[in-house]
């Protein structure tokens, strides 16, 4: 009987933890739920449903509701191109964004860090659980995901699609959804306790390639005051058939795909192609490749983006960027010691033996030496020509990161001699260890509790060094210092500096006029 009347008593409407107050946002007022010392809220909408004739349209500003939205619950995640449907389903109505907030009032100015996730351009969603923010929030800053258009919804473009347009371009409505996201947050973050003036973007994949993307795109200028990019970064030239690290097209070929698109989908005109489902619209998708990625349509993405940082016309803000040690495992590498030679030479031509000699193979396999070119050409190379233009052309600070925690596997076993794949590093940032699928050492707690203090101290003072933490200097040509985290976080020269070098050969090469395939589209106004 004391029992009950003790349970009776703390069930007491007065006893229980109170519900946080609903927050006025564009659109009208949204409730969200407590959870500890966090408040969070999910499902925001940031922009109208784009969906009818708002398919393949710049965000729209969002719809208003009456009364009080619910806001504890994921929205479900833009359809895919690739891979499976996050756990809360799909909709081409997708546009939300989600909020960790520690802040006790609106007028407590927490520094802000954005997530943008991965999956290629084709994939991915803010409801995966290594991305669930209330960890890195629990550190003292508001953690935001937004989501944005993917695959054939996020990035196609067409003839007729550009026409109608007033900047007379098409193809990167994703990136005008991470814009959308930004001037949002810019609006609305104050009202969950927020500094705006304090804005630090972040994203691993495509969603790194998309902070150097926005890192270098006048639509994004003032949104945002730092930069992380965990394996990204989009330096290479554009290139008729995308490869890593390569895969920019210009406007007028991606246009040209578009329009042969559409008549292989039995839909060839805009009106047609609007009118297909999402299901049709999916399935004639899966038959293409290389489609579903921005482009340089002299509008978002203004040029090629080392000429953009050559000239000095980049989002001049601090950037903390970095890769995985061996992040060409995760993308299909040559099975044999022929085929990686066979390849090598197809794609890099006149350099082929150089790179060859740089990143070789050995006579019966394909060890992770040959493996780095691959993780070269499409994250280091491009993480390390952004520092260096950055740290020579900006006024902000880079501070370059290489992720290089893995357990060291036996010999003779499938993953002899391999590093950290591709990814491997977000939960150790999310401090999500409870994902991982092995045996977690303390050592992956320490770099996890390290990671996590670093970014979030970027967020907070636009540079990673703290109390307790070693010290994590600014790169530059003159103090080329790399943060590694392996087994304890410590500094160290450059990874492979002489091969990224030779690397370095084949982009320039790639950009004169002997090399290039593609010429710039012609600058666009912004509106």
């Amino acid at each position: 009987m004391k029992t009950l009347c003790t349970l009776l008593i703390l069930l007491s409407p007065g006893l229980l933890p109170a519900a946080p107050a609903p927050v006025k946002v564009e659109g009208g007022l949204v409730q969200g739920v407590a959870d500890g010392n966090l408040t969070v809220y999910k499902g925001i909408p940031f922009a109208a449903p784009p969906v009818g004739e708002l398919r393949w349209r710049a965000p729209r500003p969002v719809s208003g509701w009456q009364g009080v939205r619910d806001a504890t619950q994921f929205a479900p995640g833009c359809i895919p191109g690739m891979g499976g449907p996050p756990a809360g389903g799909v909709s081409e109505d997708c546009l939300y964004l989600n909020v960790w907030t520690p802040a006790k009032s609106p007028k407590d100015r927490v520094p802000v860090l954005v997530w943008i996730y991965g999956g290629g351009f084709n994939a991915g969603a803010t409801s995966v659980p290594d991305y669930s923010g209330e960890k890195l929030a629990k550190r003292g800053v508001v953690l935001v995901s937004i989501a944005y258009r993917v695959g054939i919804l996020g990035f196609f473009a067409h003839p007729e699609l550009s026409a109608e347009s007033p900047q007379h371009v098409s193809g990167n409505y994703g990136m005008l959804d991470m814009v959308a996201g930004l001037q949002w947050i810019q609006k609305n973050i104050a009202a969950f306790g927020g500094d705006p003036k304090r804005v630090t973007i972040f994203g691993e994949s495509a969603g790194g390639i998309a902070v150097s993307m926005l890192s270098a795109s006048p639509l994004a200028k003032g949104l945002f005051h730092g930069a992380i990019s965990q394996s990204g970064g989009s330096f290479g030239p554009s290139s008729l058939t995308p490869v890593p690290g390569e895969n920019m097209r210009v406007l007028a070929d991606a246009e040209v795909s578009g329009a042969e698109f559409g008549k292989s989908a039995n839909a060839p005109s805009l009106q047609a192609l609007r009118a297909l489902n999402t299901t049709q619209l999916a399935e004639a998708a899966r038959r293409q490749r290389g489609m579903a990625w921005p482009i340089v349509d002299g509008w978002v993405i203004p040029d090629d983006q080392y000429r953009l940082y050559e000239s000095g016309q980049f989002n001049d803000t601090p950037i903390l960027v970095g890769y995985n040690s061996d992040e060409g495992a995760s993308f299909s590498p040559a099975r044999t010691p022929e085929d990686y030679i066979a390849g090598v030479k197809k794609r890099y031509g006149p350099f082929a033996d150089r790179l060859l000699q740089a990143y070789p193979t050995e006579a019966s396999s394909v060890p992770k030496t040959a493996r780095d070119l691959m993780r070269d050409s499409a994250f280091g190379w491009q993480t390390w020509a952004w520092a260096r233009l950055h740290s020579s052309r900006g006024k902000g600070k880079a501070y370059y990161y290489y992720f290089d925690q893995h357990p060291e596997y036996p010999a003779g076993s499938p993953q002899a001699g391999h590093g950290s794949p591709h990814g491997a590093e977000v939960v150790y940032v999310f401090e999500h260890l409870e994902n991982v699928r092995r045996k977690v050492t303390d050592e992956d707690r320490q770099i996890s509790d390290a990671m996590a203090a670093y970014w979030t101290n970027f967020a907070k003072h636009l540079r990673p060094d703290g109390e307790g933490l070693p010290s994590w200097p600014a790169f530059s040509d003159r103090n080329p210092v790399v943060m590694y985290f392996a087994g304890k976080p410590h500094t160290g020269p450059v990874p492979s500096e002489q091969s990224l070098r030779v690397l370095d050969g084949y982009f320039a090469w790639r950009r004169s006029p002997e090399g290039a395939v593609t010429k710039p589209p012609e600058r666009k106004t912004a509106h």
